[in-house]
């Protein structure tokens, strides 16, 4: 199968340019001003801007035990409506995947019904450090941490526990980096004031800024003594923000960090409207720190753009703060979002590929994709930049059937997605008979 796309201009590796591109066999096999060959397919992208596809490091499909909230298919197919072409997902599932079986139950789901890119981390817990040392790096992202609380057995809060796993881990550590002794103390405190009528405006107040400084400035401390090479999660204060360092080309850094959607867009003035559909583990917190974490992304202290996608039902949502669980889903709408703030005049071009395409594929060692490169897979997704949609449910794909983003008006449209050399997304219409590959990483 050959794929022409014609007068894309491509936006790639800091510059943008008007040209023709020739997918075949699943790879970009030429890029340049006019190619005349033959293909059996030809699409006319004058006018519209070719990025390489999305990579979001961090998502939660719920497969296995959650699939009633979502699955790896529903939320795989909502990923590439979305621009997104590669995912890893958490082992915060049911059961945990704290064995490398339960690893390997998960890839094998993906191969039949994935139609993105996957990769799965393997989680750790207080007492299975001998099953993630044997993880193998050329063909898992990474190792999860949970240094705040999780789902089930997955909270690592043992000290010497985590000095082994810094100390022995051959692979990134991805962190979920908050405090659990100032969580309970701050809840507590407002249980003793309000009862169990805790409003979630509060969420940001028991979710501290002092509980996320306290925890990540640690997993950096240990990330320093041991030389291990971490990845800190969806930063969300702005305090944080200065235990990263912008003087080191990415490629040689041992410390990065992640910022998510949510904690770039929204603030906890946003509790009053949106309640517990912004309810994230970090919390969203002030006006003041998002523009922080925005200020970090942009002067490269912040390295990666993801989603902590994490979908729950609208019933979940809708009980008591103290009920309702955290996380939201967001793989469909974050690189409109994020386009939208392009239309806003905070990011680039340029700025949104390098952060949501080219430095998750730098950070991972990701082998072949995140670029625009003769040679590479074709993972690439053409947009519209003036084509406004408004978010409803009716448009909406993830199998929870909302958004936090809903009645938000993007002014950037995702016209077609290319995974691995497949057109899956065309002008609103999905093909889901070809599956997405799984991920490798060089070593």
């Amino acid at each position: 199968m050959t794929i022409l796309i014609k007068q894309a201009t491509i936006v790639n590796e800091g510059s943008q340019y008007v040209a023709d591109i020739l997918i075949k066999d699943g790879l970009i096999d030429q890029i340049a001003p006019s190619i005349s060959a033959q293909a059996d397919t030809e699409i006319n992208a004058e006018g519209l801007h070719l990025l390489p596809g999305c990579i979001d490091d961090q998502v939660h499909f719920r497969e296995p035990g959650l699939t009633y909230k979502g699955n790896i298919y529903s939320e795989s197919r909502a990923a590439v409506a979305g621009g997104i072409t590669s995912f890893m997902e958490m082992p915060n599932t049911v059961p945990n995947t704290l064995t490398q079986e339960l690893l390997t139950d998960k890839y094998n789901i993906a191969a039949q019904t994935s139609l993105a890119n996957y990769s799965f981390f393997m989680g750790a817990s207080n007492d299975n450090l001998d099953e993630v040392l044997r993880t193998d790096a050329a063909n898992v992202c990474g190792i999860k941490v949970f240094m705040g609380s999780s789902t089930g057995n997955m909270l690592v809060d043992n000290p010497q526990t985590l000095e082994k796993l810094f100390a022995q881990s051959p692979m990134l550590i991805a962190t979920h980096c908050e405090d659990e002794a100032t969580i309970k103390s701050n809840l507590n405190h407002f249980k003793q004031l309000l009862g169990e009528n805790i409003p979630v405006r509060l969420h940001p107040k028991i979710r501290s800024a002092e509980a996320c400084y306290l925890s990540s400035s640690m997993a950096v401390a240990l990330a320093k003594q041991h030389n291990t090479r971490l990845h800190i999660l969806h930063i969300s204060t702005e305090k944080e923000t200065h235990l990263f360092d912008n003087t080191i080309p990415l490629k040689d850094k041992k410390i990065t960090a992640e910022a998510c959607v949510h904690h770039l867009w929204f603030s906890d003035a946003d509790y009053e409207t949106k309640g517990n559909l912004i309810k994230w583990n970090p919390a969203v917190k002030t006006a003041a720190d998002r523009d922080g974490i925005l200020a970090a992304l942009l002067d490269g202290r912040i390295d990666i753009i993801a989603t902590d996608h994490a979908p729950h039902t609208i019933e979940e949502k809708a009980k008591p703060y103290l009920e309702a669980p955290s996380g939201g889903p967001l793989v469909q709408h974050a690189l409109p979002a994020v386009l939208e703030m392009h239309h806003q005049g905070k990011l680039s071009l340029e700025q949104v590929v390098e952060k949501m395409a080219h430095n998750p594929a730098i950070c991972f060692n990701v082998e072949k994709r995140g670029f625009i490169r003769e040679g590479y897979w074709a993972d690439l997704v053409l947009v519209n930049l003036n084509s406004p949609w408004t978010v409803s449910k009716q448009n909406i794909l993830y199998k929870c059937g909302w958004s936090p983003f809903e009645g938000q008006v993007f002014r950037s449209a995702v016209t077609h997605t290319f995974v691995s050399g497949n057109l899956v997304w065309a002008n609103g219409k999905l093909n889901d008979e070809l599956m997405g590959k799984r991920l490798t990483f060089e070593l």
